[in-house]
């Protein structure tokens, strides 16, 4: 099974930025980000194809934040900019078992994507 490990989670105040970074221990599959905050349900944040061609992102954070990847260091990146306080929340990084991101991406199924990290913790203050 594919090792994912998140970091860059901090407390950051309303309006700035953070960049997540995730690295896998085998690259070539599909990747995403989702978050899950205390006592809501698990949110797809966005999701990058293999080589990067195809993204998509939840209409929450469009326009703010921006995934990327750089396949030789085999690590995925969330740019997150303009964070507000419902941006808080724990952030996982998971490796598909596609090439794509499925059309239900957002919904995080182990199907789809079989290998998780552990969460890296963001915090927008007011």
């Amino acid at each position: 099974q594919v090792q994912v490990a998140e970091s860059g989670g901090n407390l950051v105040q309303a309006g700035g930025s953070l960049r997540l970074s995730c690295t896998v221990s085998e690259d070539g599959y599909a990747m995403a980000w989702f978050r899950q905050a205390p006592g809501k349900e698990r949110e797809g944040v966005s999701c990058m194809s293999r080589i990067g061609t195809a993204t998509y992102y939840a209409d929450s954070v469009k326009g703010r934040f921006t995934i990327s990847r750089d396949n030789v260091k085999r690590t995925l990146y969330l740019e997150m900019n303009s964070l507000k306080p419902e941006d808080t929340a724990m952030y996982y990084c998971a490796a598909s078992s596609l090439f794509y991101c499925s059309d239900s991406w957002s919904s995080g199924l182990t199907s789809e994507f079989p290998s998780w990290g552990q969460g890296t913790q963001v915090t927008v203050s007011t």
